[in-house]
């Protein structure tokens, strides 16, 4: 159960959302257990949701979890686990390190369940092209530097007519595919340099990258982890897609609608 990153989650939460629900019940969405989903809300409850809320959506202390990169880039509780042993003190979050590895599981499925919730509840229009074209071409060639790497006469000559509004969209908002919680993935790959206090390095491609581990494979095939502890290594991620994935930081409801009603139009 791997979401991609906080980006891609975003632009699964931005597409599902958007999206009508005929076409969501369309979508092989994940499944979680009930019994599971009922335990970590239980866990949750008590051991974070003094800070987090209980429906994890913020609190007086804690951010909102639904939309936290650790979150997000889970596996079954393995990096959640690992992140609740060790906290962040330094931002006022304690370590639980006594926390048994199947409470952390039952936390990650009652988080991931409560995103899933998030994407597929919300009452939406059935015509997602609903933006203003205008706004989106100036968002394309301005605030979203979308031109940087695009160009209509280009790659996306005819795109409009090439896919329906629900898939221009999905491309756009979220340009490595799948659901965003263990969909498949796809598009150019993300390469990655990791340099050693030493100043021994080893680039390649990019397989995972977390708080606490990078892995990557290098030229010859080899398969390469190395330890993180803060900014050691030093981590370089090239990522062909980064553009979009800073826009989905900062991208608003309409800037979306906006871009996805000018992408309609460029048949």
């Amino acid at each position: 159960m791997r979401s991609i990153l906080k980006k891609t989650f975003l632009a699964g939460c931005l597409l599902s959302a958007s999206a009508p629900l005929w076409a969501q019940q369309q979508r092989v969405l994940p499944k979680y257990d009930p019994m599971s989903r009922e335990r970590g809300k239980t866990a949750f409850g008590a051991t974070c949701g003094f800070c987090h809320g209980q429906n994890a959506r913020g609190g007086e202390g804690g951010p909102d979890l639904l939309h936290s990169v650790i979150v997000l880039q889970d596996e079954e509780g393995k990096d959640l686990g690992v992140f609740l042993q060790k906290g962040r003190p330094e931002k006022g979050m304690p370590a639980f390190a006594g926390m048994p590895p199947a409470s952390s599981t039952d936390i990650a499925t009652f988080l991931h369940a409560e995103i899933l919730a998030a994407m597929t509840q919300r009452t939406v229009q059935i015509n997602i092209v609903t933006g203003d074209a205008k706004a989106g071409e100036a968002f394309f060639n301005g605030e979203g530097k979308c031109g940087t790497c695009h160009s209509v006469t280009g790659d996306l000559k005819g795109v409009g007519a090439k896919y329906d509004a629900i898939n221009l969209q999905d491309k756009a908002m979220m340009p490595r595919g799948g659901t965003g919680f263990g969909g498949p993935v796809s598009g150019p790959k993300r390469m990655a340099t990791v340099t050693l206090p030493s100043g021994e390095s080893a680039s390649g491609t990019l397989e995972r990258i977390t708080l606490f581990d990078v892995t990557l494979r290098d030229a010859s095939g080899t398969r390469r982890t190395f330890t993180r502890n803060g900014a050691t290594p030093r981590v370089e991620v090239q990522d062909p897609l980064q553009g979009h994935f800073d826009n989905l930081l900062k991208i608003t409801d309409k800037q979306m609608h906006d871009i996805t009603a000018y992408l309609v139009t460029l048949k």
